[in-house]
């Protein structure tokens, strides 16, 4: 979460998201218009590395890269690759559900956030972007499901 502008993001080991806002306490959340696409940013834990040997590092946080929430065992990219035409929702834990909007382009601040370099390193890695069609409480660990309708 990033409670307010140009602060480092803070990692939470829950949230509440909040149905066609964002996430409660994440500074996009305040003041977002309802079907916003951007209420939520995604990235894949399974990038994380590959990002990092672009840069040469041993590993980067993911808090540095400015995405709300990092999944594991799904790949964002050919998920919505594969079903262009199609609604893609996730299903996070036992209630939230997101709408899958579009992917999440890495923007110029990787540069500082990260050094030289990182935007590129972060392009074709940045994640997607989603819509909360229903909120609820969600946490680390809680299963990641994909729907196509």
């Amino acid at each position: 979460m990033r409670p307010d502008r140009d602060v480092t993001a803070v990692s939470v080991r829950s949230s509440l998201a909040v149905e066609g806002r964002g996430l409660d306490g994440d500074r996009s959340a305040r003041g977002a218009r309802s079907g916003h696409k951007r209420q939520v940013t995604l990235v894949q834990a399974e990038h994380l590395p590959v990002i990092a040997a672009f840069l040469g590092r041993a590993n980067v946080d993911p808090g540095l890269l400015r995405r709300n929430v990092v999944v594991s065992g799904i790949n964002l990219v050919a998920v919505r690759s594969l079903f262009q035409e199609q609604e893609i929702r996730m299903v996070i834990g036992d209630t939230v559900v997101l709408a899958m909007t579009g992917p999440c382009d890495p923007c110029s601040r990787m540069e500082a956030a990260l050094g030289a370099g990182g935007w590129n390193a972060m392009r074709g890695h940045g994640g997607m972007t989603a819509r909360i069609e229903v909120g609820g409480a969600f946490g680390v660990g809680d299963t990641v499901a994909i729907r196509v309708a």
